[in-house]
């Protein structure tokens, strides 16, 4: 069967970055299985996917921007300290989460002044060009259910 929208695809995967340091694999956690074209993997690697059959294997390089965007600058921003009085041992690399009125977002915590603490809310992978190696394992018609509820059960 050829991957295209509704199928429920299971992929093996090593992922890199542009210096070949492996940042993800499924090894450890077993096959990654997605619903294709429900928005559950990047967009660039889904795109790659299309058209693919089970027994495919394939390298490709996906631009930051159809990965996971590129640094988005308003997302950074730096916030007094006694913001974080709750957390006296606040340090560089790590996340924190706050509420807005747009819900929860997670920061990471990418540097720690005398009066003020930096925080991102970009991806930890924004604007850096993604290497995958992946292969299909498995290709089949997702269940009505599935397709309903966005993802693979």
């Amino acid at each position: 069967m050829i991957i295209e929208k509704d199928c429920v695809v299971s992929i093996e995967y090593t992922l890199t970055d542009s210096a070949g340091k492996v940042l993800d694999k499924s090894d450890a956690s077993g096959p990654l299985k997605y619903l294709h074209g429900h928005q559950n993997i990047i967009p660039g690697l889904e795109d790659e996917l299309t058209g693919k059959t089970s027994g495919d294997e394939l390298d490709v390089s996906i631009e930051a921007a159809k990965a996971y965007g590129q640094v988005d600058s308003t997302l950074i921003q730096e916030v007094p300290k006694e913001q974080f009085a709750s957390m006296p041992d606040i340090q560089e690399g790590m996340q924190v989460q706050a509420q807005t009125d747009q819900g929860p977002i997670v920061f990471m915590v990418t540097e720690v002044k005398d009066d003020s603490v930096v925080v991102d809310a970009n991806h930890p992978l924004a604007g850096i060009d993604l290497n995958f190696s992946v292969k299909v394992l498995e290709v089949r018609k997702a269940e009505a259910e599935e397709i309903e509820h966005g993802h693979v059960h």
